[in-house]
This record gives C-alpha cells, structure tokens and sequence, in this order.
C-alpha cells in the first residue's frame, strides 16, 4: 500500500498541512507512518474517510473534543451526536437572534413621549391562578402591577417556592427608575436574581431539593413593553381584532415542529410536549428570549400559563379577549375554560390593556 506525504493528504482532505500537525499530537488523526530519517509525517488512503469526516465536522464549528468522540462511534450513534451538537447549535443562535432583535429596537427607539402630540398611556391589568381540578397543590405564580406581568410554573417537588421566587426577585423593577438607555442591563440583572433565587430554593449538593420554573415578564416603559421569556408559557397580544402568539416555546416538541420532524397537530399528543429545553433550575439554560413591543391604545395582552393554551383552543381565547372588556373578568372566564376543559394542570392568566391616561388640567 503506497503511504501518502502529508501534503498530498492535506490537498485530498481539505485538511491544512498545520493542522494535520495538531490533530497528530491530539491523537485524533495519527500518521500511518512516521519517517524515522525526515520526521514526514505519511498517511494511508484509507485514513481519507476519516479526515474528510474532521473536516466537516469542525466546518460545522464542532470543538476538538467532541470531534473525538465522534470519531470513536459507529455510524448511526455517530449521526446522533452530531444531530445533538446541531440542536445546540441552532438554540444558541436562536438565542443570539432574540438578543439581537432586542439591542436593535432598543437602539433604535426614539421616545414618542418627545412629541408634542403623544397622549400618555398606561395599562390596567388583573392577574389569576388556580391549581385546576387534577393536581394536589399550585405550582404556578401570576402578578401583575401597574409596571411588572408575569407568569411562572413551576416544576419539580420544590417548583412552587421556584415560581414564587423568580417572580419575586423581579417585582424591584416595578419601583426602580430605569433610564431608557439602561433597560437591557436591567433586564438582564433582573433575570440573574430570579436564577439565583430558584437556586437558593433547591439549595445545593447531590440532596438538593427539585425545582425549576419557567418565567414570561414584561416591563411596561411607559410607551412599550419589554419582553422576558424562558419556557413554555406564552404571551397573546390581541391588537385590531386579531390574536397573535408573540413568544417562542422552548420545548423539544417546539423544536421539533421547527425542524419539520413533526406538524403542530402532532404536538398536542406527543408523549414529550411537556419537555422544556430552557428554564430556570440546576443544570437548565436559562437564557431568555427578550424583544421590545411597542405598545398601542386598544392593545391587550395576555401572559399564560401552558396549563390554558394545552386545554383552551386558540378560538375561544380569543373570543374571551375580544368579548370581555374588563380584564378581571377576563382572566376568570378564562381560567373557567380551562376547568370546564377538565382542568389537567395549574393555570394562571394575566390580562393587561393599553389605555390612555387622563391628563391633568392645564393650570391657567
């Protein structure tokens, strides 16, 4: 068998000479032959399989390390792996891409409170939560305040002092004053204590109690709504009539969907709907979805939990946003779908309108 030199290997496998050299002295792409004269390194052809496979994977951005591993696999467990390392990848952007949909509409905003013309607005809003008709307690925390909604459900045997506690940690930013140029900071700080308290509620080493949530909060700013969402409870924003979902399920069934492995009529029934792949807990991701809304008189959202959009159709939400004007009742009559619908889980609701302020009198 004729040995190839290492420059004839590098041309073939689209590999550089230099980084033949180092995947050597990591083990992951040993020489056939090393000359005991020149020190050249020389490979067999039928190493070629397998350096074309490193070349691709680290086109992919797959790290050193894990190339290895995969290396070391048969085909199928292989394929996998790399099916994994890809998932990962795409969150990551996905991640990324919230993050920089936020920086953009965050810098790009201009105060419509500068005008002379803007009319002031704020939002009234009510929050509930019920624990259903199937489960023993309430896992589930709902808040709204004249600056702060939010839905938490908690998950695990500590998931209801998670909830509580992530919850919690945000309602400062309901007093403190916030520069417009400080928002995102804030945010981000506001989220690195709602982490750090569902820590704190599961304590730590191998004892360590259960507990996780997911957290969906928006901040009112006086002109929009910020967005922070981690989970699978969701945000509705019913505007001119039409209902529109404007957060992202971190799920695996979601990601599924997404992928085109599964259609959304399949998801309702797949025996992993319920599996988050982002939430806050020991050992989750906790990197939230954030976005900016800009916020319109006659808007209404609603925060929920998944134990309304599992049961209640995306019809009959919407017939009990569009009919009832008073968010109270709304968020009764929506928790009482959720009953009627045999209530399987905790639910919790928060409507909140966008309406004009009174202003003062202009003093004379």
């Amino acid at each position: 068998m004729e040995l190839l030199t290492i420059g004839t290997f590098a041309k073939a496998s689209r590999l550089s000479p230099k980084a033949l050299r180092l995947y050597d002295e990591l083990g992951l792409l040993t020489p056939a032959r090393v000359d005991a004269v020149t020190g050249y390194r020389l490979y067999a052809p039928a190493q070629l399989d397998q350096a074309r496979l490193v070349a691709w994977l680290r086109r992919l951005g797959m790290p050193l390390a894990r190339i290895q591993q995969v290396c070391t696999l048969e085909a199928g467990p292989a394929a996998e792996e790399i099916r994994a390392f890809w998932a990962q990848v795409e969150a990551d952007i996905a991640a990324r891409r919230d993050l920089a949909t936020f920086l953009i509409d965050h810098l790009s905003w201009k105060d419509p409170a500068m005008s002379a013309i803007s009319k002031p607005l704020g939002i009234r809003y009510a929050a509930l939560s019920d624990t259903g008709l199937v489960r023993e307690s309430n896992q589930d925390t709902a808040y709204a305040g004249s600056r702060l909604l939010a839905v938490a459900d908690g998950f695990g045997s500590g998931g209801a002092p998670a909830s509580a506690a992530a919850v919690d940690a945000l309602k400062s930013l309901e007093t403190d004053s916030i520069p417009a140029g400080s928002l995102l900071n804030a945010l981000e700080a506001a989220i690195g204590r709602a982490e750090q308290a569902v820590h704190g509620v599961s304590g730590t080493g191998p004892s360590a109690e259960a507990a996780g949530t997911t957290l969906t909060a928006m901040l009112w700013t006086g002109t929009q709504l910020a967005l922070v969402h981690i989970g699978d409870s969701r945000v509705h924003l019913l505007r001119d009539g039409e209902l529109f979902q404007i957060t992202h399920d971190h799920t695996v069934v979601q990601s599924m969907i997404d992928e085109g492995r599964i259609g959304p009529e399949e998801a309702a029934s797949h025996p992993q709907r319920s599996l988050l792949i982002r939430a806050l807990g020991r050992g989750a991701d906790g990197t939230p979805a954030m976005r900016l809304q800009d916020a319109r008189r006659g808007d209404r959202y609603l925060l929920c939990s998944d134990g309304l959009s599992t049961v209640v159709p995306a019809e009959e939400i919407h017939r009990v946003l569009h009919r009832i004007s008073e968010p109270e009742e709304a968020v009764r009559e929506l928790i009482a779908l959720a009953n009627g619908s045999g209530g399987p889980d905790n639910v919790s609701c928060v409507v909140a309108d966008v309406v004009e302020l009174p202003q003062a009198p202009k003093s004379r």
